[in-house]
């Protein structure tokens, strides 16, 4: 049972009366009247056990994007169900007028909806329905919440798509030129032409020139089919807060996550394979390869729920993984901090080992509040904060010079500038013929 707002109004109104004539037995009558009129009404309103409540199954979307979420409520009883019905949604999923009001007659039908906005990646779950049916006379009512589960899947957002259309037309522009400009290792044969100037002799063709009595060289093109892993650091570096998500914070696994989609759209579309492993303490989502079409889906939905662990990483296990994931050189990116603390985790181990076998690129997301701290000259206090910001700024520097020096390209930038970094740098080392 639950009381409603008249209930408690009505014994005020009977003590403002009581006051003309004070009197304990006035009180009790009148506080005995109005109990009496609460049981009449809880006796005669509908009973919630009355109402059969079923959810519709919800489709994925991405973070950010609206979508309805659907009761059907059916009166199997034979009263009147006059109350509010409430669809119990946990915060992130953004459930907006979740609360419904309801009048059905006896053997009807309603369909709620309830508008979901999420602010996070995952599963967002629905927890129970509660039904509060009031009687009669609006002073009481019968309440019940039943568990009716529901789950919403929000893939990631993955905005840097914006960013695909001019890397495929540079992608396209590259492998247009790049018969004629680049040979060496990470190439394939392409064609035969005859020799012009400036053409290195190391190219000729001599068993070509020897058939056609004139001097023949190779054409040479990046070469397709390459393999590319991409390994998402999910461990405490992950969980930083940077600012600027669809809920006002953003954790740094969530600019990870958008540059690793977008090399993997863009290397899909160049032909090569891709591979990813999300990892911290052991293996947290893996895709394999796949094609063209499925590879994007596939890589989505195993990055929807990823949430960082507050654990350290296992540099030793991720460099197994890679092992067995490609035997061959490959392109290796991994997406992790860029900071002394890291580096002290036997990140910089792991990261020799790969390089000696791969060519490996190490993406960062450079946290937006320290440029804006760094300029702070009001006070002593801010003069104080922005040289701490600015050796923040030179440590990660270092720390990018002795991956430089070790062979790792390193990559580090804004979160929304971190997706476009990389996929250059990727055009950039397919250029060059270093895939």
């Amino acid at each position: 049972m639950a009381l409603t707002g008249r209930a408690p109004l009505l014994v005020l109104l009977g003590l403002a009366a009581v006051a003309l004539r004070p009197g304990w037995a006035a009180f009790w009558v009148w506080l005995g009247l109005s109990a009496a009129l609460v049981a009449v009404d809880v006796a005669l309103a509908a009973s919630p056990r009355a109402l059969d409540v079923r959810r519709a199954p919800l489709p994925a979307v991405r973070l950010g994007e609206p979508c309805t979420a659907e009761l059907l409520v059916v009166n199997t009883g034979h009263r009147r169900v006059r109350g509010v019905l409430r669809d119990a949604w946990q915060p992130s999923a953004g459930a907006r007028g979740e609360r419904h009001a309801l009048d059905l007659p006896p053997g009807e039908r309603r369909r709620l909806t309830t508008v979901l906005v999420p602010t996070r990646r995952g599963d967002r779950l629905a927890d129970r329905v509660t039904v509060r049916c009031t009687g009669p006379l609006g002073l009481a009512a019968r309440q019940r919440s039943r568990a009716l589960p529901g789950r919403l899947r929000v893939l990631p957002p993955f905005t840097s798509r914006r960013h695909l259309p001019s890397r495929l037309a540079r992608l396209r522009e590259l492998d247009g030129r790049s018969a004629v400009q680049h040979r060496g290792r990470g190439t394939e044969f392409d064609s035969l032409r005859d020799y012009v100037d400036g053409d290195d002799v190391r190219s000729i063709d001599w068993r070509a020139t020897a058939r056609r009595q004139s001097v023949v060289v190779r054409t040479w093109r990046p070469e397709r089919d390459r393999r590319v892993v991409l390994v998402v650091d999910a461990s405490r570096t992950a969980a930083a807060r940077i600012g600027g998500g669809p809920g006002g914070v953003e954790v740094r696994l969530d600019a990870a996550i958008e540059a690793a989609l977008l090399t993997a759209a863009l290397a899909a579309r160049a032909g090569d394979r891709v591979d990813l492993v999300a990892h911290d303490r052991g293996v947290r989502a893996r895709v394999r390869g796949g094609s063209r079409t499925a590879l994007l889906p596939s890589l989505v939905e195993a990055l929807a729920g990823l949430e960082p662990s507050l654990v350290e990483a296992d540099w030793d296990a991720v460099t197994a993984q890679v092992r067995s994931m490609a035997r061959q050189r490959a392109l290796v990116v991994l997406l992790t901090a860029l900071d002394s603390s890291v580096l002290d985790s036997g990140l910089v181990a792991a990261l020799e080992q790969l390089a000696a076998r791969h060519t490996v690129v190490l993406a960062a997301v450079d946290d937006p509040s320290l440029a804006r701290l760094a300029r702070g000259r009001g006070d002593a206090e801010q003069v104080y904060t922005a040289a701490a910001a600015e050796t923040a700024a030179a440590e990660r520097e270092a720390t990018a010079a002795l991956l430089s020096r070790l062979g790792v390209e390193v990559v580090h930038a804004a979160p929304d500038e971190l997706a476009p970094a990389l996929a250059d740098r990727y055009l950039a080392l397919k250029a060059a013929g270093r895939l």
